[in-house]
């Protein structure tokens, strides 16, 4: 039980967050039938992701024994086998479905939407050079969307442009991070990788930074047209992205964004502040 817990990356359910955006920029926090199903769309997505990692985890059992910090995930090192992750990824994915179906009759498609992309970057759009990254950016889009359609409420499209950007932002820093701790084993590991350089990554992380601060103030303009107090926040995200782009490039912790989100104090108190600042925007607006 164990090995299959630390296969399910409980620190990645972080990631999964998201799907309170509705919630919180439509102004209902306090709606306690909204917000009981946001949680029960934020548990589903855990059981959905972790489900996925479990099947990624399975097929990338052999190049994850090539990789110096993979290769002691359980299923690679065998402490956890293939069959009792199969069955696990059943005991997750059905009640969540069938559950999902209870809480709104929308989420079930988009848990499906979810898994049949995750299973499609497992089985082969992570080795397409580009493509690997827009699909993890999809994957949180996803997310966004339907924590919002759970609730009916209307999504920003600006908010989901801003998703798209930070988790493009996110998943090109990985790649670096990978690039850099696998160095000349990086195609024995990820065939894609051998097409990726750090001159070009570095180039694609400045463009999706500067495009995330651009329309994360655009959003704040144009959100709520009457009161400006949205673009208080912008330090905030400012600070995060080059607060992150220095353990990036300083201390090569790019490889993994949910353990820099828990284990860095000055960028989970920039997080903590900025989440201050967004509630009480929203009040005054």
């Amino acid at each position: 039980m164990k090995n299959l817990f630390i296969s399910l990356r409980p620190k990645q359910w972080i990631k999964n967050l998201v799907v309170f955006a509705g919630i919180i920029f439509s102004r209902n926090l306090a709606d306690w039938s909204m917000q009981w199903k946001t949680w029960c769309t934020f548990f589903a997505f855990c059981a959905v992701v972790s489900a996925g990692y479990l099947i990624n985890d399975i097929l990338d059992r052999e190049s994850d024994r090539h990789h110096p910090v993979k290769k002691y995930r359980p299923i690679a090192s065998g402490s956890l086998s293939v069959g009792a992750a199969v069955t696990a990824v059943f005991v997750l994915v059905l009640p969540a479905l069938i559950g999902g179906y209870f809480v709104d009759h929308l989420l079930p498609v988009f848990l499906a939407g979810y898994m049949v992309l995750q299973f499609s970057y497992s089985m082969y759009l992570k080795h397409l050079v580009i493509v690997d990254v827009m699909v993890i950016a999809a994957g949180f889009v996803i997310r966004a969307v339907a924590g919002a359609a759970v609730i009916h409420v209307p999504i920003s499209s600006w908010l989901v442009v801003c998703t798209m950007l930070l988790a493009l932002f996110l998943g090109l820093a990985k790649r670096r991070a990978e690039l850099v701790l696998l160095e000349d084993d990086a195609a024995s590991h990820r065939a894609n990788l051998e097409h990726y350089s750090l001159e070009l990554i570095d180039q694609m992380i400045s463009v999706t930074a500067s495009a995330t601060l651009v329309s994360y103030a655009l959003y704040t303009f144009t959100a709520f047209p009457d009161s400006h107090s949205m673009m208080w926040t912008i330090p905030f995200v400012l600070y995060g992205i080059f607060r992150y782009l220095s353990l990036v490039h300083t201390h090569l912790r790019g490889g993994s964004p949910e353990q820099v989100m828990l284990t860095d104090k000055p960028l989970l108190i920039d997080v903590v502040l900025w989440v201050i600042t967004v509630v009480a925007a929203l009040k005054l607006n």
